[in-house]
């Protein structure tokens, strides 16, 4: 039996949501006359027709899954480099790193560990650098070590993840998670992306003061991008509700067309200080050179321990605890909202091939850092191609061969405004929402718990937190209510790795880190 036939937890067999799929309603024409899985390779390899799924819809599936993660190839090179050192963050040193060169290394590493993710792991679950710990090295991490040091810390977090796969510690911590828990998460990420996909629209924008946020500019929509949102979050509701095969991809590319009309009409340009109602991170025009040679020269370009003779080891230390946490929760209650919403969960939570996928993400962490684009991770964008039907590990190989592709076409991939992206992302918020029926809240104890993760995380734009969050209240409350000899003792020692995880200011202050 090879790496790719095994699993850690058994046998590959169905959750009860995979039972009920062999079994469509009469509106899913393309179920109705499923091959056997010995018909085809490729349904063999990747139990396509075991999971209830077919070739049309795991390519879609894929498909969907680039378009709305695409983004982060033009979003990450912002974030992390720039065009010259006067509009980039540059680190203790004065280094930066290029604009062009992290977009190349974004796409390579997106492209090559999601491909992998879905032949190891077959799950259709798309990775890419974690906007979470690219925005934490940027922002912070640089103002106390250089780049390729800050990178250095990304790689001995990924290599620390690993391990925790590879002895089985991270799949015990995922077992020890009530089920009830478990959904709340699959819930709270539903409301987490349908809340980004609000944000990145301008349907929710901050107010400088009185409430945090509002509905568009002073209370109204005033910008003709957040218009084209409104649209295509509406067709493709319609479409969805319509169960019309492919209905996120035809109103993706269906509202990138129409943004494309009004920008030739009415010539919005890009969103500026100046220009406030401009589309958000791309311009859904063609411009220029379309294809171009990728500059990959970061590859290799970090320090593994040089963080720890600049600032000292306590100090690099705290840093990779709080990479370490934010990775490593972030995946994990990404991986049970997808699996859940793939309908290939048990109904303890877990999914086929947990270990893999967990050693497999860890190796993002790891390349993400070799290649300076920072963690790759799972991202919850992948929500979308699931709603479009992917269920396997053949959906992810499609997007990775597209993240490839983007390296040497990174024109195109901008085409697509973040407005339209961000419909795609409300659409599967609502279909994530589901899974609340299988929290009991007329346990107080349960209720209360759930109730905080699932509002926490969209609150404070954090999986991380909201995880966190439950953990410590499910354990407190519980203790508290004299159920503390149900509570794994797994929970008590996470609780107790977040306790110091939310205090690592105060403690970090404390110890001189």
């Amino acid at each position: 039996m090879t790496l790719l036939e095994q699993t850690p937890d058994g046998p590959e067999t169905a959750a009860p949501a995979v039972k009920k799929a062999k079994q469509p309603k009469q509106t899913r024409p393309d179920t109705q006359a499923r091959p056997p899985a010995s018909d085809a390779f490729l349904d063999r390899f990747f139990h396509i027709t075991k999971r209830g799924s077919t070739l049309a819809r795991e390519l879609r599936g894929g498909l969907v899954t680039f378009f709305t993660m695409a983004y982060i190839v033009i979003l990450n090179p912002l974030i992390l480099g720039g065009f010259s050192a006067d509009n980039a963050p540059t680190d203790v040193a004065g280094g930066w790193l290029s604009a062009a060169q992290v977009g190349a290394v974004t796409g390579l590493t997106a492209g090559v560990m999601t491909i992998l993710f879905g032949l190891i792991a077959n799950l259709p679950f798309g990775l890419a650098a974690g906007l979470g710990i690219n925005s934490f090295l940027a922002v912070a991490v640089i103002h106390e070590v250089t780049w390729p040091e800050a990178m250095g810390l990304v790689v001995i977090n990924g290599i620390l993840i690993v391990l925790f796969g590879v002895t089985g510690a991270r799949t015990a911590i995922f077992r020890a998670v009530p089920k009830e828990l478990k959904a709340a998460i699959t819930v709270g990420i539903g409301l987490f992306i349908a809340f980004i996909g609000f944000v990145d629209s301008g349907f929710v924008r901050a107010t400088a003061g009185g409430p945090p946020v509002q509905l568009g500019e002073n209370g109204s929509i005033t910008s003709v991008p957040t218009l084209v949102f409104i649209v295509g979050l509406l067709a493709m509701g319609i479409l969805v509700a319509r169960k019309v095969q492919g209905g996120l991809l035809i109103g993706i590319v269906a509202t990138t067309v129409l943004a494309a009309v009004v920008e030739a009409v009415f010539h919005i340009g890009p969103g500026t200080p100046e220009n406030p109602g401009g589309w958000h991170l791309n311009t859904p025009v063609l411009s220029g050179q379309l294809v171009s040679a990728p500059d990959l020269g970061l590859v290799g370009h970090f320090d593994l321990f040089g963080a720890f003779g600049r600032i000292g080891g306590l100090a690099a230390t705290m840093l990779v605890f709080t990479l370490v946490f934010t990775n490593f929760f972030d995946a994990m209650g990404t991986m049970t909202g997808l699996a859940k919403s793939a309908g290939v969960a048990h109904k303890d939570g877990t999914f086929p091939r947990l270990k893999s996928a967990f050693i497999v993400e860890g190796f993002g962490a790891v390349a993400g850092g070799a290649t300076s684009g920072s963690s790759n991770t799972v991202y919850i964008d992948s929500a979308a191609g699931i709603g479009e039907g992917a269920r396997t590990g053949l959906a992810s190989v499609v997007t990775g061969a597209l993240f490839l592709g983007s390296m040497f076409l990174t024109p195109l991939t901008s085409v697509v405004p973040l407005e339209v992206a961000a419909a795609a992302l409300v659409v599967v918020g609502a279909m994530m929402m589901a899974q609340i029926r299988e929290i009991k809240f007329t346990r107080f104890a349960v209720a209360l718990p759930a109730f905080l993760t699932i509002v926490t995380m969209p609150l404070t734009y954090s999986i991380a937190n909201g995880i966190g969050v439950g953990f410590v209240s499910w354990a407190v409350i519980g203790a508290a209510s004299g159920k503390a000899k149900k509570i794994h003792p797994l929970m008590w020692v996470v609780t107790a790795g977040f306790l110091v995880y939310f205090a690592r200011g105060p403690v970090s202050a404390l110890l001189g880190a």
